[in-house]
């Protein structure tokens, strides 16, 4: 008895598992694992976020509970895609000099007018 011809598959990326590591997830016939390390957006999202993974093209990921998209290349070699945008400390545009703030002095003249 022979069985029947699989089907054709129905997402072309599935998350297959996850650990408090990180998660794998089934891009055609390949895992990959996205560390939580490398990939910190999936970290404190509900897992029903991080199931819902669509691939609008053969070479883009996008979660759209999350709003992340990735790159497969980004998820195949993340050492090649470092993280660039991390929050910076709140500073001030401008950094006020002493004598900002102060009232103009008014009455004497400077050495140069006496």
């Amino acid at each position: 008895m022979r069985s029947a011809r699989r089907g054709k598959r129905t997402s072309a990326a599935e998350v297959t598992n996850l650990s408090q590591h990180g998660f794998w997830i089934l891009i055609r016939e390949r895992e990959l694992f996205l560390p939580f390390a490398q990939f910190p957006w999936f970290k404190a999202a509900p897992i029903a976020h991080v199931l819902n993974v669509e691939m609008p093209s053969p070479n883009h990921l996008y979660w759209p509970d999350l709003d992340v998209d990735l790159a497969v290349e980004s998820v195949e070699k993340p050492e090649d895609f470092p993280l660039v945008s991390r929050k910076l400390p709140s500073k001030p545009l401008r950094a006020k000099s002493p004598a900002a703030g102060r009232a103009p002095r008014r009455g004497r003249s400077g050495p140069a007018e006496r």
